[in-house]
């Protein structure tokens, strides 16, 4: 139908029709009663009266009758809806803007970063409504239907992080936040390996308008850190070589460095020691994606941990799996003995109670005040461990089934086999880890003054897990949380985690401070937690993957078109229409008033 594709409710034209009553009307009205003024009289005799049809020259002179035809006309028009083909894009009544904040934008380009081109770009997308959505290490919903002003303000607060992101995430909160007139712009790299283009389909499905705006300059020939162990007091960084060539680079770490050569695509590994208290990592030559040419590491101060085992019968499975521990400087004295010497950890086992003094005991004591730890294994015979001693021993039991085990980080992912014989106690201090059916503990922990305590419950000869793989592990664990040392895993993170710590407590970050009890690891460097220092790096294989396809190409090799593709839509022009006709509507009423008919 023609009348289509000009309104899009033709029958509103019906409201023409009352262009007849009005006409009829004034060709019916009646003519005024002439009077004959002798005054005037010979003005009348003068005027030519040749007049052919004085009913339409009444219609032809009557400027009335034009403004009120002009009203119904326009009035007509504005029931029919006119309208006019504009981009989708244009009609929306909201923009949602998903800002990639993540750290494959802090790619330099020219001068400036992806992430500064992304953030310009978004301030030329603001409408009358905006809502912002980063897509960084959280898809935090930064401003929700908020005006141009707050916009921008937001846009302008909006820093990158050194964290990976996940845009399919972040796409579907617009999706999740935007109104049914909405537009979602996405300013991306799109060097994400998330199945983004699944949220952009969906929420064009749902009717919304989404546009991709891409920057990805820069990056080519990227050769960053992708992973990092530790093992001991060392550290092992893998290294990845993302370019088209063969290159050589230098891993340094505080005055240590190894040089590796990578071939196109290459992976390869380098090991330096970890000096005291750690420092920055770097690889060099460095390019255009910094974030990935250094590592920062985080380490004690003093990195030994000094171990003192009193016995009389050395168990023989304990101090080898100490001793394996690269960190640990172990001393075995037998009692009676006089503790000498600053240690970390004093570990109680196989003690004989007729051997056992009192300033063994003391010496425990002592070092739960300074900040240590005391560590006390269970048997038959206990020598008078006093307040040491956190179960109450009542007598032997045999073969027990385990009763419950705690998902503490002592005992995280560590199977305990249920011991043949065990000592039947009741805790009197402290919390269970790992109970018997009865209730007896058999490893339990308790933190005093400034220091800690753990009583073990398995009787060496009386439990397979002396045989275990993860007992090394245990001990591992045990000896670091005696002494009140985190690992170098403990201490060194990747990007994009969060640091769990107390409510009140205040961490430096680098960028400011937060407090607990979480904070996200959004930055690359060093974190301070009292006086215990964090490490956080960018640690991600695909984020370092910065060259991303154009997404034209990314179409080309998916069955689905993603681009944007700018559809015609009808603008409603009911507006316009509405004020034409009010506008006539009060022309006629200044005209009836200067004609004195008002």
């Amino acid at each position: 139908m023609v009348l289509d594709e000009y309104v899009l409710s033709p029958l509103g034209l019906l409201a023409l029709l009352g262009i007849v009553p009005l006409v009829l009307l004034y060709l019916l009205r009646p003519d005024p009663i002439r009077r004959t003024l002798p005054t005037f009289q010979f003005l009348a005799d003068a005027r030519e009266q040749n007049v052919s049809n004085p009913h339409f020259e009444r219609l032809v002179r009557s400027l009335l009758l034009l403004l009120q035809l002009l009203a119904i006309v326009a009035l007509a028009g504005t029931l029919a809806t006119p309208y006019v083909l504009v981009p989708e894009s244009e009609t929306v009544s909201e923009t949602v803007l998903v800002v990639d904040s993540s750290a494959s934008m802090s790619v330099s380009d020219g001068g400036t970063t992806r992430f500064e081109q992304a953030r310009d770009a978004a301030r030329n997308e603001i409408s009358g409504t905006t809502t912002i959505v980063a897509a960084g290490a959280d898809d935090d919903v930064l401003l929700r239907r908020g005006t141009p002003a707050d916009a921008r303000n937001t846009l302008e607060e909006l820093p990158p992080t050194a964290a990976p992101g996940d845009l399919r995430t972040a796409i579907s909160t617009a999706m999740a936040v935007a109104g049914e007139d909405a537009r979602i712009v996405v300013l991306s790299d799109f060097a994400d390996d998330s199945p983004w283009q699944d949220a952009v389909r969906e929420a064009r499905a749902r009717g919304l308008v989404v546009e991709l705006r891409q920057f990805a300059g820069g990056g080519s020939g990227n050769v960053g850190i992708i992973d990092r162990r530790f093992s001991g007091t060392n550290v092992t960084v893998s290294v990845k070589n993302y370019g088209d060539s063969a290159v050589t680079r230098t891993v340094s770490l505080a005055g240590t460095s190894r040089e590796v050569e990578l071939g196109a695509g290459d992976v390869t590994t380098a090991t330096l020691p970890v000096p005291a208290g750690g420092g920055e990592l770097t690889l060099s030559p460095g390019d255009s994606f910094a974030l990935d040419d250094r590592l920062f590491v985080a380490a004690p101060e003093d990195a030994s941990v000094d171990v003192l085992v009193l016995t009389n019968d050395e168990n023989e499975y304990l101090t080898a799996a100490l001793s394996v521990i690269p960190e640990v400087t172990l001393t075995v004295d037998n009692p009676p003995t006089t503790v000498s010497g600053d240690y970390d950890v004093i570990i109680y086992s196989n003690v004989n109670a007729e051997r056992f003094l009192r300033g063994n005991r003391e010496a425990g004591q002592d070092l739960l005040a300074d900040g240590g730890g005391v560590a006390i294994q269970a048997q038959e015979e206990m020598p008078d461990y006093g307040t040491l001693l956190l179960a109450s021993p009542r007598e032997m039991g045999s073969n027990p089934s385990l009763g419950s085990v705690s998902g503490h980080e002592l005992t995280r992912g560590i199977t305990f086999p249920p011991p043949n014989r065990y000592v039947v106690s009741d805790l009197d201090e402290g919390r269970a880890l790992v109970t018997a059916t009865d209730n007896s503990p058999l490893l339990a922990i308790s933190e005093r003054s400034e220091g800690r305590i753990v009583y073990y419950g398995f009787l060496e000869d009386g439990s397979a897990f002396k045989y275990n793989y993860q007992y090394p592990v245990f001990w591992k664990r045990t000896v670091f949380y005696l002494a009140g040392r985190s690992t170098l895993t403990d201490l060194n993170q990747a990007t994009g985690e969060t640091l769990r710590i107390n409510e009140n407590q205040t961490v430096e970050t680098p960028r400011g401070t937060a407090s607990g009890p979480e904070v996200g690891l959004d930055d690359a460097g060093f974190y301070r937690v009292g006086d215990e220092r964090f490490a956080a790096s960018l640690l991600s294989e695909p984020e370092s993957d910065v060259v991303a396809a154009s997404i034209e190409q990314q179409e080309a090799s998916d069955s689905a078109p993603v681009t944007v593709e700018e559809r015609l839509v009808p603008d409603p022009l009911t507006e316009w229409a509405a004020l034409g006709a009010l506008g006539l509507v009060l022309v006629e009423l200044g005209y009836l008033r200067k004609r004195g008919d008002l």
